[in-house]
């Protein structure tokens, strides 16, 4: 599925990791008694599923997140660490690893109940030392929690003061918009990719149009890339915005689809391909995702 890039920069990623329990009800789901189900329990996390990916496309990775003292919890470090991620990750003695409930429908989207966990205790004291020539992604969710806020901001703090180019992903819409989109806009606002998909892109423009929100959005970033499902993605650097159309595939469960369009386009990016090939790459790595259950490698 996918291919290893070849030289490339480090990167940290500053996220999530969680166990995902997938529910694929066969059929409409029948309140009050049963509903036959495929139930699968397996790794997630945003932040974790990017790192995965970038993993395996032979990027130099160290993932930044938290887990529970607990069988999960050391069970997704030892998982990623076989993916070849380098986790610095602190293991909490208070907080389980995150669980999410993941309700995936006929159509394979899904509607995500969250428990974060450990993750929204990520400290300041977490973040290790940065790699010279590297670059940085931040999952929104660690932004967008107040838990785990503190230690995202310095985290972009202190790439910015290293040097490092950074990566954004906005996460969600729900907790964003709940978090403040000029505050989101604020504590970002410079980096040089944001990757949001189209709802969020429409959140944080306000403009409905694709292309005007993807315009807008790079005024304020080094370019933006916006994910539009079937549609593709566009990629907007100042003016000018190009589609690049999406991979066929048969959508099974869009689970980690947009955190493997993150690890595709970084993937490329990152080795020196022009902006429209790099969000290429992300729309091919994403096309092998959601033709199965599950968001890792």
């Amino acid at each position: 599925m996918a291919e290893d890039v070849g030289v490339t920069r480090p990167v940290v990623v500053v996220g999530d990791v969680a166990v995902d329990v997938l529910v694929c009800a066969a059929g409409a789901v029948r309140p009050g008694t049963d509903t036959p189900a495929t139930v699968r329990t397996i790794g997630g996390g945003a932040g974790a599923n990017a790192a995965a990916w970038l993993a395996r496309l032979g990027v130099p990775v160290t993932l930044v997140a938290r887990v529970g003292d607990d069988p999960a919890g050391h069970q997704q470090v030892a998982a990623l660490g076989a993916l070849g991620v380098r986790c610095a990750v602190a293991v909490d003695p208070s907080e389980p690893t995150a669980t999410v409930l993941v309700l995936v429908g006929a159509d394979g989207e899904r509607t995500m109940l969250t428990d974060r966990g450990a993750n929204c205790r990520l400290s300041v004291a977490d973040l290790p030392e940065l790699p010279a020539g590297g670059h940085m992604h931040v999952s929104g969710y660690s932004l967008l929690d107040v838990g785990s806020r503190p230690a995202a901001l310095a985290a972009l703090a202190a790439a910015r003061e290293a040097g490092l180019t950074i990566s954004v992903d906005p996460a969600s819409t729900a907790p964003l918009a709940a978090a403040g989109t000029a505050e989101f806009l604020s504590w970002t606002r410079g980096a040089d990719l944001l990757l949001p998909n189209l709802a969020e892109a429409r959140l944080l423009s306000g403009h409905d149009d694709p292309h005007a929100a993807a315009t807008a959005l790079a005024t304020g970033y080094g370019a933006v890339a916006v994910t539009l499902g079937a549609a593709g993605a566009l990629w907007a650097c100042g003016p000018e915005t190009v589609l690049v159309p999406a991979v066929p595939a048969e959508v099974v469960d869009t689970t980690g689809a947009g955190d493997a369009f993150t690890a595709g386009l970084l993937a490329a990016w990152l080795a020196g391909e022009a902006g429209p090939m790099a969000v290429r790459a992300g729309t091919a790595l994403a096309a092998g995702v959601v033709n199965r259950l599950g968001a890792r490698p």
